[in-house]
């Protein structure tokens, strides 16, 4: 799927309780389940996070955000622990989950309501991005010639080593703000294009949220 393409028909639907055929094919039994757990994770990880902020009475949003990448990845390993055959690891001192195989990992990729086919790593480097070159998808295209091979790549980050290698990535990608609350979840696969730092989606599709139309 290009970036910007539409999800293909029948695959980009969800909706409460009831799994894609692209959720089943990757989860298996549990993929209903997380239909439904995932988004109740985020939204509990935004309130968490807002009352955090309205707590320090800050001026800025700075403990919303800080609050919010914490508390995203505790409300969903608490959620996903119940899942059957979910196993925890950590990495970079965060509890993430492992299920059926695929590791599932949350990224909140806007502060506004905008296309998950926006989404941009604020880097090309790093855990985050050698995250998903490693267990993400195969490139769809070849990687541009820059006439720079003389660089060399950076150490990959130890944490990686403990994901097995044939772990898959699923990414969490959300669009949330203090005012206007988680507007938009999905979840695909997705490559990352180191030129400009999109996420380049292989496949995604919505997950259901609470009081906005599906």
């Amino acid at each position: 799927m290009l970036l910007g393409a539409p999800a293909p028909p029948g695959e980009g639907r969800c909706l409460v309780g009831s799994a894609s055929s692209w959720a089943h094919r990757t989860f298996g039994d549990v993929a209903n389940q997380l239909v439904d757990v995932i988004p109740a994770c985020l939204l509990r990880a935004h309130r968490r996070a807002r009352n955090g902020h309205e707590g320090v009475h800050t001026q800025t949003l700075e403990a919303y955000g800080h609050g919010l990448y914490a508390v995203q990845y505790e409300e969903l390993a608490a959620g996903l622990g119940a899942v059957e055959k979910a196993t925890p690891v950590r990495l970079q001192g965060r509890t993430v989950m492992i299920v059926a195989g695929h590791v599932i990992y949350p990224i909140r990729y806007a502060k506004r309501d905008v296309p998950v086919t926006a989404a941009r790593l604020r880097r090309a480097t790093g855990f985050r991005a050698e995250l998903i070159r490693r267990h993400g998808p195969e490139p769809m295209q070849q990687a541009l010639d820059l006439g720079l091979d003389e660089l060399e790549e950076p150490e990959t980050h130890p944490d990686l080593g403990l994901l097995p290698e044939d772990t898959r990535l699923v990414l969490v990608a959300y669009a949330c703000s203090m005012e206007q609350g988680v507007m938009r979840i999905e979840w695909g696969s997705a490559e990352l294009r180191r030129e400009d730092r999109y996420l380049i989606w292989h496949h995604h599709e919505p997950l259901p949220v609470e009081g906005r139309p599906q």
